[in-house]
């Protein structure tokens, strides 16, 4: 059995393939609208020092979102 080894691999520059691209962190701002695939429409109530978001979806429902906001999106 082969032992599992953890690696990255390195593009290489004489590949076909399109090297893969690092998102960026989108970055939000205090009393903007956003929308949340799962829990819907709410507004950013602040921004935490290592970059996560409260947002409030109406009601006592705040919730903390992480980086990098794949399911977080500004309207």
């Amino acid at each position: 059995m082969l032992p599992n080894r953890a690696t990255t691999r390195r593009h290489l520059s004489t590949s076909p393939f399109a090297a893969k691209v690092s998102e960026s962190v989108r970055s939000f701002d205090v009393g903007e609208r956003v929308s949340h695939d799962k829990e819907g429409l709410g507004s950013v109530r602040s921004v935490a020092p290592d970059g996560a978001v409260i947002v409030d979806f109406g009601g006592d429902r705040l919730v903390r979102v992480l980086p990098p906001f794949a399911k977080l999106h500004a309207l």
